[in-house]
């Protein structure tokens, strides 16, 4: 019997992407070997390759002044990637802090160049409980890029309105986000994504780029570096995640066939109104730390009354069926990461078992 999956990362897959998977992986297609076994340079893999950029194509109706890159390395290698390629010598880019990955991607930058913040949110305890409005930020004109990140999966924040960085390239580090919703996706020059939170496996980064953004980029860097040498081979310049990939087409396809990304925002609302209304209607005992304004819908994160009951939610949700939610090493308490794959009646249930603990501990 399969769990309750509220992981943040690997998360869940839906059900039906992992069942076509598990059908096809002995013999993918009548070729008689799985796809993991095949060339990629060979049609059966090639014909994936291009249907899963076909699909987040049209999922984010995607210009034709961007294009799809597979990358590797997950976010983490993007945080240094984005500089290496970008950030020139002399330049200065601005980095907005909203969480430990936004500083992690800043930290990264530093050490290839010129990196400054231009708006943070840090409390002085080291928490984040709210994204910056556009009056807090201040973008120098001149920037190579300004790098925002959508989603805090550490602290549940979350950007319900990218803000504006004027002519200066939008870099996005959307990972815990990526595809909740539709997204205007030509008001940026770069987004990445580690695929395992809303769209796949770990092992690939999706990336949606302006053409334009990669033509400017550095060319005294090594090629295998160089987002432009992996664009202008199809992301085919060496092997990439062929398996990882497969199941980004699969997931790929099961949400287009459950209706596309306003099915799935329709969906990610309702579950966060479910949950964040039993917090706010249990505040006496459940305490969410983040303002409503910045509440993510991805990443709901609460706290009980002591660390003992927080600790004893987790068994307890374990023991009913429900597993993840024990919140990150570093911020403690609980975290829901409700991830397009997790239903509604997963939201429901998880409701249920919250007001059956408070009033059984309250």
């Amino acid at each position: 019997m399969r769990v309750i999956n509220f992981n943040a990362g690997p998360a869940g897959l839906p059900l039906a992407a992992l069942e076509r998977a598990r059908d096809e992986l002995l013999d993918f297609q009548g070729s008689g070997m799985s796809i993991m076994e095949h060339s990629h340079r060979g049609k059966d893999y090639e014909a994936v390759h291009h249907e899963a950029q076909a699909l987040l194509t049209r999922l984010l109706g995607i210009p034709d002044t961007h294009t799809v890159v597979f990358s590797t390395g997950g976010a983490a290698m993007q945080f240094a990637l984005v500089p290496t390629n970008f950030l020139k010598p002399g330049a200065v880019a601005d980095y907005v802090i909203t969480g430990g990955w936004a500083e992690k991607a800043l930290d990264e930058a530093k050490l290839v160049g010129q990196a400054r913040v231009a708006a943070t949110t840090r409390n002085a305890d080291g928490t984040f409980t709210r994204v910056p409005t556009q009056a807090e930020v201040r973008f120098d004109a001149s920037a190579a890029y300004a790098h925002t990140t959508s989603n805090n999966t550490l602290f549940g924040t979350q950007f319900h309105t990218f803000l504006d960085t004027g002519a200066v390239p939008h870099v996005c580090d959307m990972s815990s986000d990526f595809l909740w919703r539709p997204t205007d996706v030509s008001k940026f020059d770069l987004i990445y994504a580690g695929a395992q939170k809303n769209l796949g496996p770990s092992g690939v980064v999706v990336l949606v780029a302006k053409k334009a953004f990669l033509e400017s980029a550095r060319k005294d860097i090594p090629r295998v570096f160089r987002y432009q040498t992996h664009a202008e081979a199809d992301s085919l310049y060496n092997t990439p995640p062929t398996l990882a990939i497969y199941l980004v087409r699969n997931v790929l396809a099961w949400m287009e066939g459950q209706g596309g990304l306003p099915a799935m925002e329709k969906r990610n609302r309702a579950k966060a109104d479910a949950l964040y209304g039993c917090l706010d209607a249990l505040s006496g005992f459940y305490r969410a730390p983040v303002e409503k304004a910045s509440r993510s819908t991805m990443n709901v994160v609460f706290r009980l009354p002591s660390d003992e009951l927080d600790a004893q939610f987790v068994a307890d949700a374990k023991k009913a069926g429900m597993v993840g939610l024990k919140g990150h090493r570093l911020t403690g308490g609980i975290r829901a990461s409700t991830y397009n794959a997790v239903s509604e009646a997963d939201v429901n249930a998880l409701v249920d078992f919250m007001k059956s603990f408070a009033k059984a501990k309250g």
